[in-house]
């Protein structure tokens, strides 16, 4: 159990860290395959080896091979797109927002999957990553494609979640005795 595992390592002072991570992944209204993907594609985007590799482990068993790799491609995605949106919104000239951005993006139009299920990983690794152009665009696509906001809201939990187990075992691997 990759979940359990990664609960389990969470120090005493985690707990709430460990109670939400158990409760998103085991109360969730999303489906199967929106949950374990938005779970995987946040686990990538934290770049945690242990988080990934854990979260990998047990996706693998809730999702298709061509879900398990949209996933991965959405966590792939977004690490460029982000970094790209965000910055062309900071600058804070909108002339930015209406040159080319010039960097392919086919995954977008044809990911393997559902199309509002990329859509949800996508907005969970934009939150992981800090985009507000790119969280405004999903979400709007994934309400036109009739997701509530509930559901949505849903995905962000999974990755404000994610996000704190990641950044939890890393500084606690970090601080060990071994590492010093």
């Amino acid at each position: 159990m990759s979940i359990d595992a990664l609960k389990n390592a969470l120090p005493a002072y985690a707990k709430d860290t460990k109670l939400n991570l158990g409760s998103v992944t085991s109360t969730s209204q999303l489906t199967e395959q929106q949950l374990w993907g938005t779970v995987l594609a946040c686990a990538l985007a934290t770049r945690s080896s242990r988080v990934i590799t854990e979260v990998a482990e047990e996706a693998a068993d809730y999702l298709s091979a061509e879900a398990f790799e949209a996933a991965k491609g959405a966590a792939s995605i977004m690490a460029m797109n982000n970094v790209y949106y965000r910055a062309t919104h900071l600058i804070g000239d909108e002339t930015y927002a209406t040159l080319p951005a010039k960097l392919r993006m086919s995954i977008i139009g044809k990911p393997g999957v559902e199309k509002a299920d990329f859509e949800l990983w996508c907005l969970a690794v934009s939150a992981i990553n800090g985009c507000g152009r790119c969280l405004e665009s999903h979400e709007k696509v994934l309400r036109e494609s009739g997701l509530s906001r509930e559901l949505i809201q849903e995905a962000l939990r999974i990755a404000a979640v994610v996000n704190a187990t990641a950044a939890t075992l890393d500084a606690e691997a970090a601080l060990s005795p071994a590492a010093v």
